[in-house]
């Protein structure tokens, strides 16, 4: 199944679900309104935009309201989403990627130790 492309805004109301779901669009609009700005019409265009495009599934509850739930797991759209970055950023080159964040961010000690350990985790997986 391909994974639908997510917008920054999009990302915003999928978080929301993949936190708790299924909800109606009065309960995402009020748990996005003040946070985000957003008019209520809005909010209401980006659900019916994520469910056409198969992220999120729509269907009537027993009082007859639409409840929204994520049709996409959020892991599978965060791999999906960092390959498409990886692509468009670096040409499709980990080694640059894993260099430019590893001489951008600011690592502690520990977090330093984990991401050598995945690493090496990475390796013996591909021996």
């Amino acid at each position: 199944m391909s994974l639908p492309a997510v917008s920054n805004s999009e990302w915003t109301v999928m978080e929301l679900l993949w936190e708790k779901s299924p909800q109606t669009a009065a309960e995402v609009i009020a748990a996005l309104r003040e946070s985000t700005g957003w008019a209520p019409n809005t909010i209401r265009t980006l659900l019916a935009r994520l469910v056409e495009k198969g992220a999120l599934k729509a269907k009537d509850n027993d009082a007859g309201v639409r409840e929204f739930a994520p049709a996409v797991r959020r892991d599978a759209v965060v791999r999906a989403e960092s390959k498409t970055f990886l692509q468009r950023v670096f040409r499709g080159a980990e080694k640059t990627l894993l260099a430019h964040f590893a001489s951008n961010a600011k690592l502690t000690p520990e977090e330093v130790k984990e991401l050598k350990k995945l690493l090496d985790e990475n390796v013996k997986s591909k021996s």
